[in-house]
């Protein structure tokens, strides 16, 4: 059906044709309305809206109406007491996310970036982990911190918990498993649908938090009496409100798609099919979406970095683009995944498998002799795999030198021996541009009988690895250029540098090691990079490593490019993985937009809808890395069950007021050595030094130092372990005298005792 224009929408208004284009009968766009609400200087009611925007028709009035709502609840606009519309950044407050923690305080991290705002006990009464809410900055707390008071929830994040229920003195209530939330969800007597004390339950809350009333919820699950083998992931997936089930409207969509690309959609395609593109990935991969090829061009190399074409099955206002959305991230148990699309695009049509016609997105670039992109373009095409490799499989090839795989594929081997060059190339201008490199150990859990563990091993990274990751960068530098170059609303990834608070705190550990940043009160990751580089020998290196990333936000998406600190590109972004992760599939819908030569005006998307997706995207990233770590932690405390009074040696990787927590060697888990554990001393808490120091002894236990401990405890439902030290353990004393802040008592105290 054609559209038509309203005479409602005012002619200034800039957006008036994206909105002609999207509704039949359009009214002002959000914009416009903000634009109109900063020029009045003053909130206004929705009647005097209305009049600003010569809107009289009933049925214009309500969609007037509706969007207003819309604004509110996203957090543009904020409506007072009075029923007066106002701008949100008028009334200097700020909305975000809410990010729970165990002991009952919490934070608000901004939606447009900056630090978060503490919110105190007393605040998050009324809110769960996860929720959107709008905050005034309310004062700066001792330690230099905002701190917030709530004005308006804006949305609620979790509907259901998981959890132990318990019944003491006829009182019903569930403690859930997810720690950041910290408050029980009381269970009224009709409603607990016969769950008995101590049993592992899922409860749907039925009265969110408040001022006056706790969070209520109804039993509509018992999972069991204890833990059998997998139900340590169903719990993660309950706990952290993993989307699960597909629902019916999405079923009915991708029931109409086949195994195999149609004819038709290849049509008007850059056809490569007869490129020898391949597929580098993990032994067990099951989803393949970037396929690469690399040739010698002249003194550079020319590379193609293919990408499923997810956008072209998934499109926007379809119930499968809404639900990719809401998971936002393929989540990846040990030995299980939650994907974000449906088996049929994941594994099948926007799965990169061998020599089958798929649908792609292509960066092909340009890449002189120093590792310098020098041009790229992009182009929608077909093209067929010719072979599906391993990681394993390419370094035998191209480093080890592999006489019978390189037979083996005799056409392909060429190419990935210039592939490696090339890595080469880009390796050495990665190191010329300073960006800072981490080592970090990451593990893999091999499985027995019953789904016992029965090792826990590290995840070597070769050569290869690292080649598929830069090409990888490349292709995001490359997309984040074209964006930024189109000046078209998309997410980058975005990685700041050190705050200010954190930049002293890392100063002054450094100082205490002799050592120094450069940089001033701005460091750049090239002064990073220069002191990582120059600690290698050290014995302390991964101390100061550990303290190094510990100082650095972490990485978040959002329609602001203010570069990538940690890679030290001034423009990052997501392109490579739109199977399994949502940005990556708007910064493909932006590229198709441009390639399409469409005006801006007429994208779907704004500058606003983008911070939204961006906000929830990188909400779901970190419930998908909690989700995981807490089954692998529940994985380690089981594989832990049987070595109680053993003896490991292990390495601090942490240390709290209330003990040190310790990484065992090889094994890599992780537990605690509580304070009151460490005996003959009282021990002070040195967070300057991420130290505990001995009173009398002055015995000093460190991050990174290396220790023997004993496994004492270990604490299923809880998921944690505590250790004492070994006998065998020897510790070096500090000559220096305790911190400052911490007196010599007159008389012998009680021993510390804080809570984990």
């Amino acid at each position: 059906m054609k559209k038509k224009q309203s005479t409602t929408t005012p002619n200034q208004d800039p957006h008036a044709g994206r909105e002609a284009s999207k509704y039949e009968r359009p009214i002002a766009s959000r914009e416009y309305i903000m634009e109109c609400l900063a020029a009045e200087g003053v909130p206004l009611s929705q009647e005097q809206i209305a009049t600003e925007l010569k809107i009289q028709d009933e049925q214009d009035l309500e969609a007037l109406r509706r969007r207003l709502k819309a604004m509110e609840r996203d957090g543009q606009l904020i409506r007072n007491r009075r029923g007066g519309y106002g701008l949100v950044q008028k009334m200097d407050l700020v909305r975000g996310r809410v990010i729970g923690h165990p002991d009952g305080f919490g934070f608000l991290a901004p939606e447009e970036g900056g630090d978060d705002l503490f919110l105190s006990a007393r605040e998050m009464r009324v809110l769960l982990h996860g929720d959107r809410a709008m905050a005034r900055v309310s004062g700066i707390d001792r330690r230099g911190r905002r701190e917030g008071a709530i004005v308006e929830v804006l949305e609620r994040n979790t509907t259901r918990v998981v959890g132990r229920f318990y019944c003491e003195q006829g009182i019903g209530f569930v403690s859930p498993d997810n720690k950041r939330i910290s408050q029980d969800i009381v269970i009224p007597a009709d409603q607990q649908a016969g769950a008995a004390h101590g049993q592992i339950v899922m409860a749907e809350i039925i009265a969110q938090p408040s001022a006056y009333a706790k969070t209520t919820g109804k039993i509509v699950e018992i999972l069991g009496d204890h833990m059998a083998p997998g139900m340590e992931i169903d719990v993660a997936i309950r706990a952290h409100n993993l989307p699960l089930e597909w629902p019916m409207q999405v079923e009915s969509e991708i029931a109409r798609l086949g195994a195999e690309v149609p004819e038709q959609a290849k049509q008007g395609r850059e056809d490569i099919r007869t490129l020898p593109l391949v597929t580098i990935d993990g032994a067990d991969a099951r989803d393949f979406d970037d396929a690469v090829f690399c040739e010698r061009e002249g003194k550079g190399w020319r590379l193609l970095v293919a990408i499923a074409d997810v956008s072209s099955y998934v499109v926007p206002g379809t119930a499968l683009d809404a639900e990719a959305r809401l998971r936002g991230t393929s989540v990846y148990f040990p030995q299980r995944v939650i994907p974000m699309l449906p088996e049929v695009l994941s594994n099948g049509l926007c799965s990169i498998n061998p020599h089958t016609d798929r649908l792609c997105m292509v960066c092909e670039m340009k890449v002189n002799s120093a590792g310098k992109v020098e041009r790229h373009r992009f182009f929608e095409g077909v093209m067929r795999s010719h072979a599906r490799l391993t990681y394993d499989e390419v370094a035998a090839m191209v480093i080890e030198g592999d006489t019978a795989l390189g037979q083996k594929h005799a056409s392909l081997l060429p190419h990935l021996q210039e592939l490696h060059a090339l890595y080469q190339a880009l390796r050495h201008a990665r190191d010329q541009r300073g960006a800072v490199d981490f080592e970090t150990t990451e593990t893999r859990i091999i499985f027995g009988a019953q789904r016992k563990i029965e090792s826990i091993v590290p995840v070597v990274r070769n050569d290869a690895h690292k080649l598929i990751e830069e090409c990888m960068i490349a292709a995001n530098v490359a997309a984040a250029e074209f964006l930024l170059g189109h000046k078209i609303p998309a997410l980058y990834r975005v990685h700041e540098g050190p705050g200010a608070e954190k930049l002293t705190d890392l100063r002054g550990f450094l100082a205490e090691l002799g050592l120094s940043l450069g940089g001033g009160d701005k460091p750049e990751p090239k002064h990073y990079a220069k002191l990582l580089g120059s600690i290698q020998e050290r014995p302390d290196t991964h101390l100061i490593q550990t303290v190094l990333l510990r100082s650095l936000a972490q990485a978040v998406y959002t329609p602001d490019n203010t570069g990538h600190f940690g890679l030290a590109l001034e423009g990052y972004t997501h392109f490579t993985s739109p199977i399994r992760r949502y940005p990556d599939l708007l910064v493909h819908r932006a590229i198709r937009h441009c390639l399409s030569r469409q005006a801006i005006a007429k994208f779907d998307y704004t500058h606003d809808a983008m911070q939204s997706h961006g906000e929830h995207c990188s909400m779901t990233e970190r419930r998908a890395d909690e989700a995981t770590r807490d089954a692998v932690t529940w994985l380690k405390c089981e594989y832990m069950m049987d070595k109680i009074g053993e003896e490991f040696d292990g390495v601090i990787c942490g240390v709290t007021s209330f003990g040190l927590f310790v990484e065992l060697k090889d094994i890599y888990v992780e537990g605690l050595v509580h304070v009151t554990a460490l005996n003959n001393d009282y021990y002070h808490f040195d967070a300057g030094k991420h130290r505990l120091l001995g009173e009398r002894t002055h015995t000093v236990y460190r991050l990174a130092d290396k220790i023997r401990i004993k496994v004492m405890r270990v604490n299923m439902d809880d998921r944690k372990m505590d250790f004492e030290l070994a006998q065998t353990t020897v510790k070096t004393k500090d000559k220096g005298q305790p911190p400052q802040q911490e007196k010599k008592p007159k008389s012998r105290p009680k021993r510390r005792r804080s809570k984990r």
